[in-house]
């Protein structure tokens, strides 16, 4: 999914003159999705709390677990590094195909980029158990029945200030 809009925003960069920044970005992507990402999102996804040294979700099979299992949501502050990091990751690109001229380029890696969000929203996020991602639109009363089966979680969960039948 994430080739829609890389490819085209390799392209771009390239054409416009830019390409060895392309090395930055690549760097960045290894940085975010192999130890940031996987900290400060993944950490709280059940996935992570099985045996092993590697994820087997849905969404970052075969990453490292570098990191301790965190039951509890995540915290505003990790969710707003979250948002930063995609904001970095989808926007590096776009300054480098505009001072390069290559408009064509940015609209289209632009509509990659939305269909990426867009899938990943409405096919991967909709059934992920990583409940407290802001992008996660898994209904909340299977949330609950998740949490109920799920004595760990629901007790960090509740500590955090999450009720578990209650509309919130």
């Amino acid at each position: 999914m994430f080739l829609a809009f890389a490819l085209p925003a390799f392209i771009g960069v390239i054409l416009s003159g830019y390409g060895w920044y392309l090395l930055g970005w690549v760097a960045f992507w290894l940085v975010f999705f192999e130890f940031w990402e996987i900290r400060i999102l993944c950490s709280h996804c059940p996935y992570y709390a099985e045996r092993g040294a590697t994820l087997h979700c849905i969404a970052n099979y075969g990453s490292l677990k570098l990191w301790n299992y965190h039951p509890e949501p995540m915290s505003a502050f990790e969710k707003v590094q979250l948002w930063i990091g995609f904001a970095i990751l989808g926007g590096y690109p776009f300054p480098f195909m505009i001072l390069g001229v290559q408009y064509l380029w940015a609209v289209v890696a632009l509509w990659g980029l939305a269909m990426f969000f867009w899938t990943l929203h409405r096919y991967t996020c909709s059934r992920c158990v990583n409940f407290s991602c802001p992008l996660n639109s898994v209904p909340k009363k299977v949330v609950d029945a998740y949490l109920e089966r799920n004595p760990v979680m629901r007790q960090a969960w509740e500590e955090s200030g999450y009720q578990v039948g209650e509309v919130q």
